[in-house]
């Protein structure tokens, strides 16, 4: 999948459903699951049905779930496509559809603005990932976005022929050979991942080699390749693509830990200080009806109810007066996904940690702070 912008995301979650409801519907797509295009619409049907329990009879948002229900039964193209975030409202002429490479979690959001977390989490861990494999004699670069194979070059420096089965006097002294042939070899690799580098574009690196020539080919990348080289795979250069797709996702979603991991401490520190971070969600809420908040932080699947003041757009965890405005508020099921698209709306980062402690003991959800 091309990488989601994040300007599409954050002009999404600034939509209003002024006249209706948005609908956001996030769907599991996935061919391993779902065998038989009558299994995807059997599942997708059920979704859809509690969702209509919930639209309360909204025409615009009928519609919406008729079309999302028709979008699906007009046949999908499962071979790369896994998941889908669908947003919609006839009322405004809202329509977007994006195929993601991945599964999601089945949900449907009916409101007054995008859903747009998931998606969110998704953006977060889409960087692009360089994979460089050698041996001896051949070389592969792969990218990868999300699991998704972007690029794909290979090259392959042969011995001269019958190189190793002629005598020893007939070679001669060939080590020295040997060793050149293996050197250019792996000067050719190095150079093809920077000419990746610089016509594709990737945000990390790992390289795979056996551990002869590991340091050697470390040492013959270029300084821009260095300064992205994540580690090592353990993955050798013939490998399936399958298990060079899934050790890529062990490795995207292993940085994304740890990028998560640095976030979390600066907000344990903040917060420890008192100095420009809140942890729980009466802080962050404060924060963002503040407009103070720089950087959000969340645990994954989060949920709360709270309050959104429909005069002044202030959220809460207790209603039903506004404490800003005196104005009456309305209940929300979900006020931290409120919190989401309030935050990508005001141009904040939002980070969506998966089973970080630290962040649950915080409250689940912090913010870092402007001021």
């Amino acid at each position: 999948m091309p990488v989601i912008a994040e300007t599409v995301i954050r002009s999404l979650a600034g939509f209003r459903g002024h006249e209706a409801p948005v609908t956001s519907c996030y769907l599991d797509v996935d061919g391993r699951r779902h065998l038989r295009q009558q299994d995807l619409e059997h599942e997708v049907a059920t979704v859809l049905k509690n969702a209509r329990r919930k639209a309360n009879g909204h025409d615009s948002v009928r519609r919406d779930l008729n079309r999302i229900e028709e979008f699906v039964k007009g046949g999908l193209d499962r071979s790369r496509t896994r998941g889908l975030a669908i947003f919609a409202c006839s009322a405004h002429d809202l329509w977007e559809v994006f195929s993601l490479p991945v599964s999601v979690q089945n949900q449907v959001v009916i409101n007054h603005m995008p859903a747009v977390s998931q998606l969110e989490a998704l953006n977060e861990e889409s960087a692009a990932l360089g994979v460089l494999l050698a041996d001896k004699q051949r070389a592969r670069m792969l990218v990868f976005e999300l699991g998704d194979l972007v690029e794909h070059s290979e090259l392959m420096d042969e011995l001269p022929r019958d190189y190793d089965s002629r005598g020893e006097k007939e070679r001669g002294d060939v080590a020295h050979h040997r060793d050149a042939l293996q050197h250019h070899h792996l000067r050719h690799a190095a150079d093809v991942a920077l000419a990746v580098l610089q016509n594709k574009g990737f945000e990390h690196l790992v390289i795979g080699a056996p551990d002869a020539i590991m340091s050697e080919l470390e040492s013959l990348l270029h300084p821009y390749l260095r300064d992205r080289l994540f580690g090592r795979v353990q993955i050798p250069v013939a490998s399936g693509l399958e298990d060079i797709r899934a050790a890529a996702l062990a490795v995207e979603q292993q940085i994304e830990r740890e990028k998560e991991d640095e976030l979390v401490q600066r907000l344990r520190e903040a917060v420890a200080t008192g100095r420009r971070g809140v942890g729980g969600l009466p802080g962050v809420l404060d924060a963002l009806n503040d407009r103070r908040a720089e950087h959000i932080l969340v645990s994954k699947d989060y949920r709360a109810p709270g309050w959104r003041c429909a005069p002044c757009g202030a959220l809460g965890i207790v209603g039903r007066g506004c404490g800003r405005c005196s104005g009456e508020m309305e209940a929300i099921d979900d006020v931290v996904e409120e919190a989401i698209d309030e935050a990508l709306a005001q141009s904040c980062r939002v980070e969506i940690c998966v089973g970080n402690a630290d962040l649950d003991v915080l409250g689940r959800i912090g913010a870092l702070l402007r001021y």
